[in-house]
């Protein structure tokens, strides 16, 4: 028998929750399905049921809105933790479904990246809602609502100056995807809470260069509401804007662009120029 501080009873604990815990995760994800920001868009299961796979967690179908049945695999980030880069490479071996959802509370920005390298299989990070580490009761009383969401990419405007020596970036909002239809298209930028620029991204660390906030409902008073003070609102309005000030070319070739939104959910996108 096992003493109750034996590291393989602890081992074997960690087992059990971590069993309970994608449990919890299947079945909500069944009941409540996914959708975006936007009402009346949400991706519903017609069945989901567990797989038998260190990677993927679930597997089931789902129809679109003109009735075609799609294939959909799920894979569960951790309990604890965020979801990094490596989990999406390791879950789309073997694969072979429509639609991959790759849940998680937190999300490596990289994440993003590694989505698009799968061709025709698009690969969907889904945020879940931290009321689901809470457990049954406390989602009882919260109800289904936003669970599970989609966080989109940044659509992105780069325009080089006359000169080709400077560049501008303009964040036009975010690329929605609708599960619904399969569509992905762009939305306006009041789910952007603050952008970011790296203007010489050398593929491994992204170092903030620029920073600019924007959203809807008047964030400026928001933020005077919340520090309690006043705000030079001169400054305030320099940041607050939608088109970066101009920089040099990048001696790496490359930029990033990292957006938060209200959430807290990071996304990042590289652009060679």
């Amino acid at each position: 028998m096992l003493a109750a501080d034996d590291p393989r009873t602890a081992q074997r604990e960690d087992a059990l929750n971590t069993h309970d815990f994608t449990g919890l995760i299947i079945e909500n994800l069944r009941a409540a399905g996914v959708q975006n920001t936007i009402k009346n868009e949400r991706l519903k299961f017609s069945h989901l049921e567990t797989f038998p796979g260190t990677w993927l967690h679930a597997a089931g179908e789902y129809a679109e809105k003109d009735g075609s049945v799609r294939r959909v695999a799920v894979s569960i980030g951790p309990e604890l933790g965020t979801v990094g880069p490596e989990q999406v490479k390791e879950a789309v071996q073997g694969v072979g479904f429509d639609l991959l959802i790759v849940c998680g509370f937190a999300f490596d920005p990289h994440v993003s990246e590694e989505a698009k390298r799968f061709g025709k299989l698009i690969v969907l990070p889904t945020r879940m809602n931290p009321d689901l580490a809470m457990g049954d009761e406390l989602l009882k009383r919260t109800g289904a609502g936003n669970l599970f969401m989609v966080f989109g990419e940044p659509d992105v405007d780069i325009k080089r100056s006359n000169d080709l020596s400077r560049y501008t970036v303009t964040i036009k909002g975010l690329d929605v995807y609708d599960p619904t239809t399969g569509e992905i298209r762009s939305n306006k930028t009041d789910d952007i809470a603050c952008w970011f620029i790296d203007t010489n991204y050398n593929g491994e660390l992204f170092i903030v260069r620029h920073a600019y906030f924007t959203g809807a409902d008047e964030p400026y008073e928001k933020l005077k509401r919340a520090l309690r003070a006043e705000i030079d609102e001169a400054a305030w309005s320099a940041l607050y804007q939608t088109t970066s000030y101009p920089f040099e070319k990048p001696k790496s070739g490359r930029i990033a662009v990292k957006v938060i939104n209200h959430y807290g959910d990071e996304v990042l996108k590289v652009f060679e120029v």
